[in-house]
């Protein structure tokens, strides 16, 4: 299947995508996919799934273009979304925290009404 096929929306223009990283989110994503990429067409799947404490949770996976999905490129690496996860996470920061309580990626989402002590799942 060609990505022609695939009925793909390319975002051109990163600041108007539905997501933005923060430089420390930038470096870690980096690091892991330049560790992880065993194949050339793989990206960071960005995106939000049923479930969770608080209604839904959030996703990060390394993957293949999905059908019908947006595409962004920042920089150094891609990244996948589908429509209906852009529309919950439109105007979302995504920022790698360390502390010592650990490391990872934190989402900063305006849409969020309520989200858990954890902070993976939000309604």
């Amino acid at each position: 299947m060609t990505k022609k096929s695939l009925n793909l929306l390319e975002i051109e223009d990163v600041d108007d995508a539905p997501v933005s990283f923060t430089q420390e989110a930038i470096d870690a994503v980096k690091d892991a996919i330049f560790a992880e990429k065993s194949e050339p067409e793989v990206g960071l799947r960005v995106g939000v799934r049923g479930g969770g404490c608080a209604g839904y949770s959030y996703v990060l996976d390394f993957t293949k273009v999905k059908e019908n999905d947006l595409v962004m490129n920042f920089n150094d690496f891609t990244v996948y979304m589908d429509p209906i996860s852009a529309t919950h996470l439109e105007g979302t920061i995504i920022d790698y925290v360390t502390s010592l309580m650990g490391m990872g990626f934190k989402f900063i989402n305006p849409n969020a009404q309520k989200t858990c002590g954890c902070g993976s799942s939000f309604s």
